[in-house]
């Protein structure tokens, strides 16, 4: 037996069905490689005190072992957030289902859901884009597209990129592909008691302190109830 668990945004922010999974679970597995966890994972691991989590990283998941080790044990995966957000985790669900391993998908809160305490409309987002920890701008090309239809751009950071260093790398990406931004979103920790949240001129956004987890999100056209709301986060 496979699950995969979402674990939500914070240390509680997993389900009953969750929990239950994991009392029933012989192993378990934490991923940490697809975001850097905004708490630690002791305090999650002490709510389950007859558990041990084990941290693994993309290696371990894409050699598909720990499908072989869920034809004889039940085995669960924890992914912060939701669980189908990486194509890592989808394509564990699609080897299970060829190998006719038992596997179930639990679902929770993901950044996906809370980038609406911004006050934008979820459904005016348009593609999502990532920035690597890596030099490349090619995820620009999805705010682009998403400019040409007004949609808002939600632009996620990659593990390991501190936020002065993606502010600087953006705000350069942008100019050379001659993209005006006035003013843009920064979200950090969304989901914790210390989630912040800023709306202001990426100049201004410099001196502000935020910590990861963080994403930035680039406004399309705002309806006006978009806007009184972005206007409390200046």
């Amino acid at each position: 037996m496979f699950y995969l668990i979402g674990l939500g945004l914070n240390e509680k922010g997993y389900s009953r069905e969750a929990y239950d999974a994991l009392t029933d679970s012989e192993k378990i597995y934490i991923e940490t490689y697809t975001i850097a966890f905004p708490y630690k994972i002791k305090d999650l691991e002490k709510q389950f005190p007859k558990k041990k989590f084990i941290s693994v990283d993309r290696e371990f998941v894409e050699n598909l072992k720990i499908l072989e080790e869920a034809k004889k044990q039940k085995i669960a995966l924890l992914v912060y957030g939701s669980p189908l957000t990486a194509t890592t985790h989808i394509t564990l669900i699609q080897e299970a289902k060829k190998r006719k391993i038992k596997f179930k998908i639990i679902y929770s809160g993901s950044i996906l859901d809370a980038v609406a305490e911004t006050g934008l409309q979820l459904y005016k987002f348009g593609k999502i884009a990532s920035m690597p920890n890596f030099e490349a701008d090619s995820f620009i090309e999805i705010v682009k597209e998403n400019q040409k239809i007004n949609a808002h751009s939600l632009i996620l950071i990659d593990i390991g990129l501190e936020f002065q260093d993606a502010l600087m790398r953006l705000e350069k990406i942008l100019h050379k592909h001659k993209i005006n931004v006035d003013k843009m979103v920064v979200c950090s920790r969304l989901g914790m008691k210390d989630s912040k949240i800023f709306y202001d001129k990426p100049e201004k956004l410099k001196s502000r302190k935020i910590e990861a987890p963080f994403c930035f999100i680039i406004p399309g056209k705002l309806h006006f109830i978009e806007e009184e709301m972005l206007k409390g986060f200046q």
